[in-house]
């Protein structure tokens, strides 16, 4: 079950041509866009199916959301052994990143990820895989972040799965690109209070979210190009960028910032992160309902593609501190 088709990129073209003409945009070993439009992914992360580890303790499976679009998610449910003495459990909707142009719900590094996180939470997660860009640019994604939960409204009463699930309590999560998506999805749903009624969603967790802009900022600058600081570079942010907004959009739109929301937020920064001082500006805007976590010593997107044993160790700690905010329990690092 895949949101698009990927095609694998073939390297032996020195000039970057094809039958597609030139390249006009592409990102190493991610993506390609020709100037007919185009587009190539590489499989840079295995798709895996949805079987888990049975010493977990967390089922899993994929759902439909829109079939006309593709739209799908994959469902964690954590493994309940006496019903009667657990309470229902809150809900994390996930969206992965990628740069709103890559990135798969059945990619391999996220399945172990949110695999954890659903175990470590004692949450159900919802995985979405929205529809990406260039082919559906901005809001698409915000739409598909939307009709998700228009689809848990739907669908709260007919599946097993739901009757562990506290439709009062969602969080809205992703990282990089999810983590803006869910942003995005907040401020969305914010408007919209009654249409998703008596769905809650009770807060949002941020992890290293890709927001922009025209002018640099000190990280940016700082990190720029060092690939062995941060998987995410300077001039791939601005690829991402271009592929997603709309035609003759610069990175001053809307959509490169934060939407202002007035339920609880967790922003997990990477101290090596490109995006470092825009998740920090996000955080001083509201102290009082933004709490912010910053990870010292990784960079963008250490929690699924970080080797080191220091990523695996903040991982942990990251799993930890999501835990603590989901739950109100003290204190986060």
């Amino acid at each position: 079950m895949e949101a698009t088709t990927i095609t694998h990129v073939t390297t032996n073209n020195p000039n970057n041509t094809s039958i597609h003409g030139p390249v006009v945009e592409e990102v190493e070993g991610l993506i390609r866009v020709y100037k007919d439009g185009h587009v190539e992914r590489s499989q840079f992360v295995p798709c895996v199916d949805p079987s888990l580890p049975l010493e977990l303790g967390v089922a899993c499976s994929d759902v439909h959301i829109d079939k006309l679009t593709n739209v799908w998610a994959r469902l964690y449910v954590p493994t309940v052994t006496n019903s009667t003495s657990v309470s229902k459990l809150p809900l994390i909707v996930y969206f992965h990143g990628g740069g709103f142009c890559a990135g798969s719900a059945s990619w391999s590094c996220y399945h172990q990820f949110l695999g954890r996180l659903s175990a470590k939470s004692r949450c159900l997660v919802m995985h979405v895989n929205y529809r990406l860009a260039p082919e559906n640019p901005l809001p698409a994604a915000y739409e598909d972040g939307v009709n998700a939960i228009l689809w848990l409204k739907k669908t709260r009463n007919d599946n097993l799965w739901s009757k562990q699930c506290d439709f009062g309590s969602i969080f809205l999560a992703g990282d990089s690109a999810g983590g803006n998506i869910a942003n995005h999805v907040a401020g969305r749903l914010a408007a919209a209070d009654a249409l998703i009624k008596p769905l809650k969603i009770e807060g949002t967790i941020l992890i290293q979210p890709f927001f922009g802009g025209e002018a640099r900022t000190e990280t940016e600058r700082r990190v720029e190009n060092n690939t062995e600081s941060s998987v995410l570079t300077l001039a791939s942010s601005d690829t991402w960028w271009r592929l997603t907004l709309p035609r003759e959009a610069n990175r001053e739109h809307p959509y490169c910032k934060p939407v202002k929301i007035t339920t609880r937020t967790l922003v997990c920064v990477a101290e090596m992160d490109v995006l470092m001082d825009r998740a920090m500006e996000m955080c001083d805007s509201d102290k009082k309902m933004i709490r912010c976590v910053v990870y010292k010593g990784v960079g963008h997107a250490f929690q699924v593609l970080g080797e080191s044993q220091l990523a695996n160790t903040l991982t942990l700690q990251m799993l930890c501190d999501i835990d603590a905010f989901i739950h109100h329990s003290e204190p986060l690092n």
